[in-house]
Order: structure tokens, then C-alpha cells, then sequence
């Protein structure tokens, strides 16, 4: 890495900021504060240091120009986490990062979103427009977010070590033992809460906002997601080759397509 770069992939120590639940909200910053901020909101049992800066996100769109905001979405990384459900909604993650962005007097910013980062970057296009100019959304849609994980077993499983059947709860749970510090009561309940009265993406009401849609051509929701590309009116579509949901944010096809979209040369 050049000398001019010694920090683009180091964790800065977390500035915490109190959502109106009063739950404690990690963000991390890098780069110039006079630069366009671009915000990165991870995935479910993945973190800001999993999902873009082990992945070189931060890496590139700093030396791109940009100011990267990275997130710890409640119930993950250096962020509270309740064990209760009633504190995981959609509405919940969409104050969660409008108190952000207010925190740091940001009008507007650049959005990058992966699976449920996306989805509830769609929300808050929709919700607030006039706080996102332009979003990336990655694997996007897949339902209800956690719709298809088993609750009672992954719970039992959380609990009491109880062998899990279902192979999709499976592929959840081993997903996050796999990011270090993640509660997996936590992701259970957050799983539980995000089907207290979300729905699917709304096409009848999409952002209006220019949307890149990147998904991967192994993901069993890639249709879905051209569909939801198609039916949003500035929507456009990226297929990440050979790649599938759950390794998708490291692809340079991923990277490299978001910033042609924010207007960088690649």
C-alpha cells in the first residue's frame, strides 16, 4: 500500500451515538472532512470492519476522494445489543441512522447498503429522501429480511445447543459465529423483530432517487433483485460474477461499479 494510504484499513476507535431508544450506535470516519461522505451500512451478522473495511471499501473509495461513514447497526459489532425483539424494527434501523446523519449535521450522502444494509437503505430513500442523493443496494431483495431463518430452532440453538435442522437457520448461525463479538440471542432476536410490521420493498412506492442494484449471478435472489432494479424509475443493474450472498461485498466487480456510479473513473 502507498505511504500516502498508511490508514485507509485501520479500525478508528468507535464514536457512539445515542439512538432515540436510547440504545448506543458505533460509527467509525474516514478521510477528509470536506470530502462527499459516503455512508456504508452492513449486512446482518456482519459489521462495518467485516463487510468494508476487510473488504477494501474503505480502502478505495478514500483514496477515490470520498469521506467514508461506516455504521454498527444495532445488534452488531461494537453497537448494543438488545436481546429483546421489540428493539429490532425497520423503523428502528431507519432512526437509527437518520440520528447519524443528524449527529453529524450531514444533509445528504452517498449510500452503500449490503442485504440488510440495503434494505433498510431503501427504506430511508424512500422514508427521507432528501438525506440520500444516490444509493448502491447489494443483495437486495431477499423478502421479509431473515424471513426464511427459523426462530425456534435457532433459538433452541442459542440456548441450549440444540442441533439445528433447517439448512437455511443453519447457514445464519454459522454466519454469525463467524464475525467475532457477534450475540447470536441478539441476532435471534433481531431476526424475531424485523417481522413485527416490515414488509417487502414497496415497489408501487420506490425511491425516485439514481439506484445501482448489484447482486450475485450464484445468489438465489437475483431475479428478484433485476425485478427490483426494473421497477424503480432511476434503477439500474449489476451482476457480480461468481459470487453468491454471502461473499458478495468483497467483489471488485461490486466495488469497482459503485464508483463508476458516484461518478469516479475506474
Amino acid at each position: 500500500m502507498s505511504p500516502a494510504f498508511p490508514a485507509l484499513t485501520e479500525m478508528p476507535s468507535p464514536q457512539f451515538v445515542m439512538a432515540a431508544d436510547g440504545r448506543r450506535i458505533a460509527t467509525y470516519l474516514w478521510g477528509d472532512d470536506d470530502a462527499p461522505t459516503v455512508l456504508c451500512v452492513h449486512g446482518f451478522a456482519s459489521s462495518c470492519r467485516d463487510n468494508w473495511v476487510n473488504t477494501g471499501w474503505v480502502r478505495d473509495l478514500t483514496r477515490a476522494g470520498f469521506r467514508v461513514l461506516g455504521v454498527d447497526q444495532r445488534g452488531h459489532g461494537a453497537s448494543d445489543k438488545p436481546h429483546e425483539a421489540e428493539g429490532f424494527s425497520m423503523d428502528a434501523f431507519v432512526d437509527d441512522l437518520v440520528t447519524v446523519l443528524d449527529t453529524y449535521m450531514l444533509e445528504s450522502v452517498l449510500y452503500v447498503g449490503y442485504s440488510l444494509g440495503a434494505r433498510v437503505g431503501w427504506q430511508l430513500a424512500v422514508a427521507h429522501p432528501e438525506m440520500v442523493e444516490r444509493a448502491v443496494l447489494g443483495g437486495i431483495p431477499d423478502g421479509r429480511p431473515l424471513a426464511r431463518l427459523q426462530i425456534d430452532q435457532a433459538r433452541a440453538f442459542a440456548e441450549h445447543g440444540t442441533p439445528i435442522e433447517d439448512p437455511v437457520t443453519q447457514n445464519y448461525v454459522t454466519l454469525s459465529e463467524r464475525v467475532d463479538g457477534n450475540d447470536l440471542h441478539a441476532l435471534v432476536a433481531l431476526a424475531e423483530g424485523m417481522r413485527l410490521g416490515d414488509a417487502d420493498p414497496d415497489v408501487t412506492h420506490p425511491p425516485l432517487q439514481p439506484i445501482l442494484f448489484a447482486t450475485g449471478s450464484d445468489d438465489a435472489i437475483l431475479a428478484q433483485s433485476r425485478a427490483l432494479a426494473a421497477a424503480t424509475p432511476n434503477g439500474s443493474f449489476v451482476e457480480l460474477p461468481r459470487r453468491h450472498h454471502f461473499n458478495a461485498p468483497g467483489s471488485r466487480v461490486f466495488r469497482e461499479a459503485a464508483l463508476e456510479f458516484f461518478g469516479v473513473g475506474v
